[in-house]
């Protein structure tokens, strides 16, 4: 299965309610991915852009989107990205099939 990396960010109101009453949210995480056939790797807050990061194993894109739709919508988020990671062997076989590709760069004549 596919592996995908979410980063999103919480509402200030979400944070105001998760500091008058914290909740760990990895096992609403787990739920949520498992209800796709998907599982859950791991699940981090952070600073930075982005307040929290977690990573799945999801078996399409449609099902993950699906994922993203639903809790996007719930609106405790102020941004929600996914990201789709390719293993090194995938990287290589793209790599393999790129070296098959001529491109030419805009402005550059043939």
């Amino acid at each position: 299965m596919p592996f995908y990396l979410t980063r999103f960010s919480y509402t200030p109101a979400t944070w105001a309610k998760l500091v008058k009453n914290p909740e760990d949210r990895r096992a609403a995480a787990t739920q949520y991915v498992e209800a796709i056939g998907g599982t859950m790797h791991g699940y981090w807050y952070a600073f930075g852009d982005h307040d929290a990061y977690a990573l799945y194993e999801a078996p399409d894109n449609v099902s993950m989107a699906a994922m993203a739709i639903a809790i996007s919508a719930g609106g405790a988020l102020s941004s929600y990205q996914t990201i789709a990671l390719l293993t090194v062997e995938e990287t290589l076989a793209a790599l393999q099939k790129a070296s098959s590709i001529t491109y030419r760069p805009p402005g550059v004549e043939r």
